[in-house]
């Protein structure tokens, strides 16, 4: 796949969304893109390892932790399901652990920090629900683009 999101932003204009730089790169696959699937859980990662237990088609799991610093929602466990899944990526809205072991993983992880704690495991949360943080609204369904340069959501498959 072979995509530029400056080049989505020059040609797409106001048609797509452009996520603020907040978030950092974790995974060995720097450029990655697919439908968003969304969960939103606070301080739980138990609803993660379900979806990402599923076949992920090349889809991206888009992860809304409200921000959360005090645990990680993916590690290196979660992580490497992703790619033997395949999934394109996990954008996490929150933290991750096992960075070291993230790094050597032929999948797209973005997140605001690592941190060593561990999350909850009670389930709780919500998914296939449009979540919206880094000033983008990310909907089921539509695709995200991630590179060096950034984060793009839009309604449709730009590349088709």
């Amino acid at each position: 796949m072979t995509f530029s999101t400056a080049d989505l932003c020059d040609a797409f204009g106001d048609a797509v969304q452009t996520a603020a730089p907040l978030l950092r790169e974790f995974g060995a696959a720097g450029r990655f893109a697919g439908p968003i699937v969304t969960v939103q859980v606070r301080d739980d990662n138990a609803l993660v390892r379900e979806v990402l237990e599923t076949s992920g088609r090349g889809r991206v799991l888009v992860v809304d932790g409200g921000g959360s610093t005090r645990c990680a929602l993916v590690g290196g466990r979660l992580a490497q399901l992703a790619l033997t899944n395949g999934w394109a990526g996990v954008v996490v809205h929150g933290c991750v652990r096992d960075s070291a072991e993230i790094a050597t993983l032929a999948v797209g992880v973005r997140a605001l920090a690592a941190v060593p704690r561990k999350s909850g495991k009670t389930g709780a949360g919500k998914k296939d629900v449009a979540v919206e943080f880094a000033g983008v609204t990310f909907t089921p369904g539509h695709w995200l683009y991630a590179d060096g340069d950034g984060i793009v959501v839009a309604a449709r498959d730009l590349l088709r």
